[in-house]
C-alpha cells in the first residue's frame, strides 16, 4: 500500500443528487388502502412494511400509552391465526420482524424470502381485517404488564425520566405531543377491553393505512396479491388531518432534575416546524454544522478544545404537526454548566449573525448525500427504502416529496440556513439540566383463511466466491465486486483483539483502535474529520475479543483520496499525547457509565467468573478495561501494540463494492 496519495477535492453534491432515487408505483384499492411498490431484484427477498396513520397524538389525557399498548396486542394473534406472530415468519427465514409506535404513526415490518410473501400478506391482512375477536381480557392483561415493565425499564435507565419533563414543558397542556408515547402507569391500568375494540374500529381500517411492498416483485404482481388479501377489508371511518401546531415560545425556560446518572447532561431545545416544511429541512443542516461530527462547531469547542464535555450532539426532529431542534451535551465530571452554556450561546450567536461558512455547508451536504446513497442498499428495516416511502406517503401524502427534499437540500444556500436559524433558534429555548442524584443517609426506616399459506420452497442463496489476491508486500486481499451502489467498503482485519491485552494494560487494544483517527504524522484529528466529511467517507476502527478492524466506506467518485486518508490513519497514527489525555479521561467516564448500566455490569463481571481471572477471556467483554489499567496506558504502549499487531502478516483486507481487481489493485499497490 502507498502513503503518498494526495487528498483530492470532493465532487460537487450535484453529482450525487440525481443518483438518489427510489422508483415506485402507487395504487389505491377501492377500500382506500394505499399500496406502494418498489422493485429491487438484487436478492430473492421482499419487505412488507405497513404504516397505520395513528400514534400517541391520537390519544387524550386519561388514555395515554394506548397506541403503543395496541401495537403489542397486534403480535399476539388474529382470528384466523391465533398464535404468536413471529413463529411462522422466523421458520420461513424472515428477518427484521418488528413494530414501532411514535407520535404520529404505528408501523409493522418484516423481510422474507420471496416465496413467503403470500404468508406475510395473509397474516398482515388478517390482523387488519380479522383481529379484534381474538383479543381477550387475558391477553390484554398480559400485554399491559409487558408494556408496564418496558416503561419501568426505560424509567430506570440513566436520564430515562427526562423526556416526561421536557415534553410537558415544551408543549402546552392538551397538545398531543405533551405526553410520551409510553404513557402513564395509571392510564395503562385503566385501559379496558372496550377501549381496545374502539381503538381498532377507529384507526385500523384500510383507508388509514399505507402498505409498502419492496424487493423481488413487480408492481403488477404485488397489486394482484394485495387486492386478493386486503380487498375485502372495510375502509374504516374517515380521519381528519391534524392542524399544524408548533407552539413556539418567546422566552427561555429551564428545569433542573436529579437522577441516578453518572454525569450531568444539558438538553437545549426549541419548538420548530414539522416534517415536510422547507425550514425544517434547513434546520437539519444547521444541526449537522453545530454538533454532528468532530469538525462541528460545538464538538470542537466543548469536547476537543475546552474538554468540558465527553460528547455533544444536535438534531432537528420533524414530526407531523410540529418539530423539535435539540442540542444534547454530556458534561465531564467537574465541568461547570455555566461554562458549557456560555460556549453554546457564543457559537449560536455567531451562527445567527454570520450563518455557516462555505466549507461547512459543503461538508454537511456531502455527508448527507453520502448517507442517502448508502441507504439505497437497504430495502427494509429501520432506515430502509420502504420506510422512506411509507413515511412520506403517511405524513405528506406524496412519496415523491423525498426526491423534492433532496433537491431542496442541494439548493440550500448559506443565506437560507442563516434565515431559518434566526427565525426558529433565536428565542424560546427550553433548557433541561440532569445532574447526578445527591446522596443522603437514610434513617433506619378476503382470502381463504382455513389454513395458513405455505411459504413454498425457499431458493438457496447463491453468493459469489470472493476474488483472492495478494499485494507485493504479502497482504492477503478478498474482493467481492458489487455494482448496485457507487460505494466501496473496506475492512482491514488484524487477528489481535483485547484478549491480547496484558492484565495490567486492559483496554489497550480498544484504545489503540480508538486513537487511530486522533492524529497522524501529517494530519490532526480535526483535519482527518474535515477531509473525511468533505469526501463523504467514513473511517472507523474498533477492537473485539480476538480481532481489530479498521474500516473505510468511500464513494467511488472520491475513492483515490479516501483511500489515501485511510492508509494514513491506518499506518501512520501519531497517538498525540494531548489527545491521549482527553481520550483516557473520556474512556474512564465510559467505564463509570458501564458500571451504572445493568447489561454492561454483566458484560464486565461475568467473564472473570466464567473463564477465571488468568484466562485471556477472563476480562470485561466491553473491552474498556478498568479505571486503574486505563490510567496506566501511555503513548509508548499504543505505539508498541500498533507495531506488534497491526502488521501485514497478521491482517486480511476485505473489500466489497463497485470495483474490480484490475481497478483496485494498482491503488493499493501505489
Amino acid at each position: 500500500m502507498v502513503l503518498g496519495l494526495t487528498i483530492q477535492a470532493p465532487a460537487a453534491s450535484a453529482q450525487y443528487a440525481d443518483a438518489i432515487d427510489i422508483p415506485y408505483e402507487r395504487y389505491e384499492l377501492d377500500n382506500g388502502l394505499t399500496l406502494l411498490v418498489h422493485e429491487d431484484r438484487k436478492a430473492p427477498i421482499v419487505t412488507v412494511n405497513i404504516w397505520y396513520h395513528v400514534g400517541s397524538k391520537d390519544e387524550r389525557p386519561g388514555i395515554t400509552g394506548f397506541a403503543h399498548l395496541f401495537e403489542h396486542l397486534m403480535f399476539n394473534g388474529s382470528e384466523n391465526y391465533n398464535d404468536e406472530w413471529f413463529l411462522p415468519l422466523q421458520n420461513a427465514g424472515g428477518t427484521d420482524l418488528n413494530g414501532t409506535t411514535w407520535f404520529d404513526r404505528t408501523n409493522y415490518f418484516q423481510n422474507v424470502p420471496t416465496p413467503a410473501l403470500d404468508m406475510v400478506l395473509w397474516m398482515e391482512s388478517d390482523r387488519m381485517g380479522h383481529f379484534i375477536n381474538a383479543v381477550t381480557q387475558e391477553r390484554l392483561d398480559e400485554q399491559r404488564d409487558v408494556v408496564k415493565n418496558e416503561k419501568r425499564q426505560g424509567d430506570n435507565r440513566p436520564y430515562g425520566k427526562a423526556q416526561y419533563l421536557q415534553l410537558a414543558a415544551m408543549f402546552p397542556e392538551g397538545h398531543p405531543y405533551s405526553w410520551s408515547t409510553i404513557g402513564s402507569m395509571a392510564d395503562l391500568d385503566a385501559a379496558s377491553l372496550d377501549d381496545v375494540k374502539q381503538w381498532f374500529a377507529d384507526y385500523y381500517g384500510a383507508a388509514n393505512a399505507t402498505l409498502v411492498v419492496a424487493g423481488d416483485i413487480s408492481g403488477a404482481d404485488a397489486l394482484e396479491k394485495v387486492k386478493h388479501y386486503f380487498g375485502d377489508i372495510e375502509a374504516g371511518p374517515s380521519q381528519s388531518k391534524r392542524e399544524r401546531w408548533v407552539a413556539k415560545h418567546s422566552e427561555s425556560r429551564r428545569d433542573v432534575m436529579y437522577d441516578k446518572v453518572p454525569q450531568s447532561r444539558l438538553t437545549r431545545a426549541w419548538n420548530t416546524p414539522p416534517f415536510g416544511d422547507e425550514e425544517s429541512l434547513a434546520l437539519d443542516l444547521v444541526a449537522a454544522i453545530m454538533a454532528q461530527g468532530k469538525s462541528s462547531r460545538l464538538f470542537k469547542r466543548l469536547v476537543y478544545d475546552e474538554k468540558l464535555a465527553s460528547s455533544v450532539t444536535a438534531a432537528q426532529q420533524g414530526f407531523e404537526i410540529a418539530g423539535m431542534f435539540e442540542v444534547e451535551v454530556y458534561l465531564k465530571p467537574g465541568a461547570k454548566m455555566a461554562a458549557v452554556e456560555a460556549i453554546i450561546d457564543e457559537e449560536f450567536e455567531q451562527f445567527l449573525k454570520k450563518g455557516p461558512s462555505k466549507a461547512e455547508l459543503q461538508r454537511v451536504k456531502a455527508t448527507l448525500f453520502a448517507a442517502q446513497i448508502r441507504a439505497l442498499e437497504k430495502i427494509g428495516g429501520f432506515g430502509g427504502k420502504a420506510q422512506t416511502l411509507a413515511r412520506y406517503q403517511t405524513y405528506l401524502g406524496d412519496p415523491s416529496q423525498f426526491k423534492a427534499d433532496l433537491q431542496r437540500l442541494e439548493n440550500f444556500s448559506r443565506k437560507d440556513l442563516k434565515a431559518a436559524a434566526r427565525k426558529w433558534l433565536s428565542s424560546g429555548d427550553y433548557n433541561l439540566e440532569v445532574h447526578p442524584e445527591k446522596t443522603y443517609t437514610a434513617a433506619a426506616t378476503g382470502a381463504d383463511r382455513s389454513a395458513l399459506p405455505s411459504p413454498g420452497n425457499v431458493p438457496s442463496l447463491s453468493l459469489d466466491t470472493p476474488t483472492e489476491f495478494f499485494l507485493s508486500n504479502g497482504l492477503r486481499v478478498l474482493l467481492s465486486s458489487r455494482g448496485a451502489v457507487p460505494v466501496t467498503e473496506m475492512a482491514m482485519q488484524f487477528n489481535s483483539g483485547y484478549a491480547a491485552d496484558k492484565k495490567d494494560k486492559l483496554g489497550l487494544a480498544s484504545m489503540t483502535a480508538a486513537m487511530l483517527d486522533e492524529g497522524t504524522d501529517s494530519l490532526t484529528a480535526l483535519q482527518i474529520a474535515e477531509q473525511a466529511e468533505l469526501l463523504g467517507a467514513n473511517i472507523s476502527a474498533h477492537a473485539s475479543l480476538d480481532s481489530s478492524i479498521v474500516s473505510l466506506s468511500a464513494l467511488n467518485v472520491n475513492l483515490d483520496a479516501s483511500l489515501a486518508l485511510f492508509v494514513d490513519v491506518l499506518l501512520a497514527p501519531a497517538f498525540p499525547e494531548a489527545q491521549l489525555a482527553r481520550v483516557k479521561s473520556n474512556w474512564q467516564d465510559r467505564i463509570a457509565q458501564e458500571e451504572s448500566t445493568p447489561s454492561s455490569i454483566a458484560l464486565r463481571r461475568l467473564p472473570p467468573i466464567l473463564y477465571g481471572a488468568n484466562h485471556p477471556y477472563g476480562i470485561p467483554f466491553t473491552g474498556s478495561g478498568y479505571q486503574t489499567t486505563v490510567a496506566s496506558i501511555e503513548r509508548s504502549d499504543l505505539l508498541a501494540f500498533h507495531e506488534a499487531h497491526f502488521s501485514v502478516d497478521n491482517a486480511t483486507l476485505m473489500i466489497v463494492g463497485a470495483t474490480t481487481e484490475a481497478e483496485i489493485k494498482p491503488l493499493l499497490e501505489g
